[in-house]
């Protein structure tokens, strides 16, 4: 059987991997001198916490090489495959410390995918895979089948406030208080494995239309649609959202996952957004 590996980014429940057996690479934040892991050092909640009292904007890194090394010992002395299905390379070096800890098994049939995307849509492909894993598919079919999700991967995601992206030095302050002041709520998307401007709104109410309206359009529902919410300290609201949007697109399930601290660092409290695949 081949050893699918997630990490931190895909928001998925660590109750969920566990009980699938999938392992989680923790990744590292930094608040001034102090790093975490933001597995069991650091959750949302605690994250959030710190992040409401901190005055500079907290840094990320990728996962250590070593923190591999477990994973892929046991696939040397067992012989299987390990796939492990990585954030966008464009915006984490995850891919590249995944790669690097690879070097160390030579032996080993390790397959580091780059599945240019983040978040929900990421955790959606981390299942696809163990899906397949367990259905006893090849390493060469769930990578090529994870290939051909890649492209079809839609993410948009809504910031509640330009507070992050200026303390991050994405944009000028100049720019976060005109924004604010005229309340435009910015629409930001994942495309080509970069996080890109889609349109802004004013007002947030006129942002989540305008994001359900986008995914009615594009979403075609099924079970390969992959549909799935993200959110973080919004959860009333997600859930208010999916079940309006269950009767647009018709699909029953909808998970709804929490955004991590490695992306909520330069997203803010209350980002929420929409992941799926189009046919």
């Amino acid at each position: 059987m081949t050893i699918i590996v997630a990490d931190t980014t895909c928001g998925l429940p660590r109750g969920l991997l566990a009980q699938r057996g999938i392992p989680l690479i923790p990744q590292v934040v930094m608040f001034g001198e102090e790093a975490f892991h933001d597995d069991k050092e650091l959750d949302t909640a605690a994250f959030l916490q710190k992040l409401k009292a901190a005055k500079e904007l907290p840094k990320t890194a990728a996962p250590e090489p070593p923190l591999y090394y477990p994973i892929f010992e046991e696939a040397k002395s067992t012989g299987e495959t390990v796939i492990i299905v990585a954030p966008t390379g464009k915006a984490s070096g995850t891919v590249r410390s995944a790669q690097t800890a690879a070097m160390e098994f030579p032996g080993v049939d390790i397959r580091v995918v780059d599945t240019q995307t983040i978040s929900c849509n990421l955790g959606s492909l981390v299942l696809v895979a163990d899906d397949m894993a367990k259905a006893g598919k090849t390493a060469d079919e769930i990578v090529a089948k994870l290939n051909d999700l890649i492209p079809r991967g839609r993410l948009y995601f809504l910031v509640d406030t330009l507070e992050y992206l200026a303390k991050g030095g994405r944009i000028g302050g100049a720019k976060r208080l005109l924004a604010e002041l005229l309340e435009i709520k910015p629409i930001l998307q994942v495309k080509n494995g970069q996080v890109e401007p889609f349109e802004q709104q004013r007002t947030r109410k006129r942002a989540l239309a305008r994001l359900m309206e986008v995914t009615a359009e594009q979403c075609k529902g099924g079970d390969e649609s992959h549909l799935c919410l993200l959110q973080v300290a919004a959860e009333k609201e997600a859930e208010s959202f999916v079940e309006e949007l269950k009767s647009l697109v018709h699909v029953e399930n909808i998970p709804i996952y929490e955004l991590p601290p490695a992306i909520i660092t330069h997203s803010g409290p209350r980002a929420m957004g929409v992941g799926f695949f189009v046919e």
